[in-house]
């Protein structure tokens, strides 16, 4: 039976969206071994799920779209420019999350716990809302320009977008990298 990687996220628009690709060009230049997120790929994840059956996904689906549905619509602003680990030891790029960000993590934790007992279990670390922009290449950590950089955008202001609905995603894996299908729309009320 095939099955379909599959994530949970809110699509990135308005002036965040073009905030993201105005700090991925302020930091290209910064070092060669950045595999960036294409522009059509940018978005906030709330939960991965991995490879679903047909089954697996209705349902993941259908739970996200009645839990979605419980959450009134939202403004969030984009703010600081960061990297996991840290920004001396930087493996994923993001953008991060501003005012509104609390509002985001109770509708990431409430489709967190409605998937729960379907055998989604969440992140043992505590969630960080952010936009990923790019993940450094294996064996290198960026080097000291690309550290100076993030520091400089620590405070960045990328601006508010409206938080209105929550996307059900299947990635497809190429060499030329993900291409994202959209399994279902889940709006908030």
């Amino acid at each position: 039976m095939a099955k379909t990687r599959t994530f949970i996220a809110v699509e990135a628009v308005d002036q965040v969206h073009a905030s993201a690709m105005s700090v991925i060009d302020r930091l290209r230049s910064a070092t060669e071994n950045v595999k960036w997120v294409e522009p059509d790929n940018l978005h906030w994840t709330m939960q991965f799920l991995g490879d679903l059956s047909d089954v697996e996904m209705a349902e993941v689906c259908l739970r996200t779209v009645r839990t979605a549905a419980r959450h009134e619509g939202f403004t969030m602003e984009a703010r600081g420019v960061g990297a996991f680990p840290s920004i001396d030891r930087p493996r994923t790029l993001w953008l991060g999350a501003g005012e509104g960000h609390h509002r985001f993590c109770e509708l990431q934790a409430d489709i967190e716990a409605a998937l729960e007992s379907l055998g989604f279990r969440g992140e043992r670390r505590q969630f960080v809302p952010h936009l990923t922009l790019g993940r450094v290449g294996q064996g290198s950590h960026g080097g000291s320009v690309l550290s100076e950089r993030l520091a400089k955008l620590a405070d960045f202001d990328g601006g508010a977008m409206g938080v209105d609905s929550v996307t059900v995603y299947a990635s497809e894996l190429s060499r030329e990298g993900p291409t994202y299908h959209v399994l279902a729309r889940a709006p908030l009320s």
